[in-house]
Formats: structure tokens, sequence, C-alpha cells
């Protein structure tokens, strides 16, 4: 397995879970950066303004989020240009495994898989060895 760091993007409206998945992921040692947001929109813009490098992004994006939820955090990061978003992996977070949510998540190019909340040690590992 490769030990390539790597960026992480977690976007939740649950501080107590941005918190936590923020410690899981700095524990993995495979972690160049991470950032957390509570508002999608706010992950956005910092996705529209950073610097184009050559490091994998992973972004754990939560469905359930007030103002604009994770199907549209996507729907708007797919606006974005290609060799922007090329560097980029999503990885949609639902609590609630809802049949439509999961078949809505596989209508996404650029979402990788679904994955159950909360985000713990060993699912962050599962997302690693894709890498």
């Amino acid at each position: 397995m490769s030990q390539e760091k790597l960026n992480f993007i977690v976007v939740d409206d649950s501080k107590l879970d941005c918190f936590i998945a923020e410690k899981i992921i700095q524990n993995t040692g495979r972690c160049a950066s991470v950032s957390t947001f509570q508002q999608a929109n706010d992950a956005l813009i910092y996705l529209r303004t950073m610097a184009a490098n050559d490091i994998p992004t992973i972004i754990f994006v939560d469905i359930q989020m007030p103002v604009m939820n994770g199907f549209e955090f996507v729907e708007s990061f797919e606006t974005l240009p290609a060799d922007r978003r090329s560097n980029f992996y999503i990885y949609m977070l639902s609590s609630s495994i809802n049949e439509n949510d999961i078949a809505r998540v596989k209508g996404y190019s650029s979402v990788k898989q679904f994955l159950n909340k909360p985000l713990t040690s060993s699912t962050i590992n599962h997302v690693l060895e894709q890498f």
C-alpha cells in the first residue's frame, strides 16, 4: 500500500463530526492537510480559490445539511472546469441508509462512493486503500 500523503476536506454541518473526522484523518499518517467546513458553500469557495496542486484531495461531504445539502454541493462541484476537478475524490456521507440517496449518489461521476456516518478509522482506512 502506498504511503502517499493526501489532502482531506470534510464538509459536515455538525461541528463534532468535523472535529472527530479531522482527528481520525490526522492519525492515519497519510494526511498532508485537512480542512473542515460546516457550510457547503464555504467549501466550494475554498475549492474555487485554492491553488492547484498534484496532491490528491479526498472530500467527505454529508448529504443532509441546511442551506446547501451534499447533492447541491456535488452539482456545483461538477460545474467547475474539468482540470480543477481532476484531483478530487468525493465520498458522500449519511447517517440514514436511504435507498433513494444511495441510488442518487451513483448518478454523479465525481462521487466515488456512499459511506455511512459517522466516519470511523476503519472507514477512512478502507478509503485510503484505494490510493
